[in-house]
């Protein structure tokens, strides 16, 4: 048997006239207002397509767009006749759309310091990603005082550039909690890091002899923020060091109470005498049979 695998594509780009791809689905109109279609017409206009369409093998010399909507609506607005291609053997886009991997904030960073590492000027950098000249000093300097350990924990994530700046004014192990708790709730906002910036103690600032100003709050408020994260953060870890037991403990209560209640003469006990246990019973295991099929 080999062991070779087959690609699932054609080694050589081809180059389509562009009436000869036929869409699956139309574009809202809403999209060409974003921020993410306006980054790919600059790039197309500063350097042209960096990634072929993807398409698949229709009827009549026609081919099926798998991949590149916008890049296609892109140069369709520029009056573009032809196109590079890569060819797929499937006429599949699970693929090529489900499976993407977003571009992360500090990935983002470090391409375009590598960029201007080989002498791509600055003014062409910014057309490309359509950004002002000062947006892409900011993203180059985006790391500077962010400790590595926040780093690490946000090199996969999509954060504000904004939250940086914000962590920038903690201290290293400020900084660490802080990301952490954004990766818990799962919000890496500004106004987010800004509110916990609020909450932190003086302390635990990058300058602590300079005093807090946040904006619409008075010093009391302040500090009364700090004193109740603080107690949240001690509440949090407590729950944490016990959450493992305790979902160990409801799953093997949960386990005996459901053997229990399948056996017929307990539950015909429990419905004459107890039937109010029978139902709490019965809504416990029936809760646990869900968690277990969403995992």
């Amino acid at each position: 048997m080999s062991n070779e695998v087959e690609i699932g594509f054609d080694r050589n780009i081809r180059v389509l006239d562009v009436s000869t791809i036929l869409l699956l689905r139309k574009v809202p109109e809403s999209v060409f207002l974003t921020t993410k279609y306006k980054r790919i017409t600059a790039s197309i206009d500063e350097i042209g397509i960096v990634e072929p369409l993807v398409v698949a093998r229709a009827k009549a010399d026609k081919y099926i767009l798998l991949d590149g909507y916008l890049r296609y609506s892109a140069l369709i607005d520029r009056g573009e006749k032809a196109v590079r291609c890569l060819i797929a053997k499937d006429d599949e886009a699970y693929t090529y759309n489900k499976r993407v991997n977003r571009l992360a904030t500090i990935q983002e960073h470090f391409m375009i310091v590598h960029a201007l590492e080989r002498g791509v000027p600055e003014a062409r950098l910014a057309k490309m990603l359509d950004m002002d000249v000062l947006a892409i000093k900011r993203r180059r300097a985006l790391l500077n005082g962010i400790c590595p350990e926040v780093v690490e924990l946000f090199k996969d994530k999509s954060v504000n550039p904004i939250t940086f700046g914000v962590l920038r004014k903690m201290k290293p192990l400020r900084q660490i909690e802080v990301a952490e708790l954004m990766i818990i709730a799962g919000n890496y906002t500004a106004s987010y890091a800004k509110a916990l910036l609020a909450a932190t103690r003086q302390n635990d600032l990058d300058k602590p002899e300079r005093p807090k100003r946040i904006m619409g709050l008075t010093p009391e408020q302040i500090a009364r923020m700090e004193r109740e994260m603080s107690s949240l953060q001690s509440d949090f870890k407590a729950v944490e060091a016990s959450y493992g037991d305790g979902v160990l403990n409801l799953v093997v209560a949960s386990g005996y109470v459901s053997k229990l209640i399948k056996n017929v003469e307990i539950q015909r006990y429990l419905s004459v005498h107890h039937s109010e246990l029978l139902t709490e019973f019965q809504t416990i295991v029936a809760s646990s049979s869900l968690d277990q099929s969403s995992e």
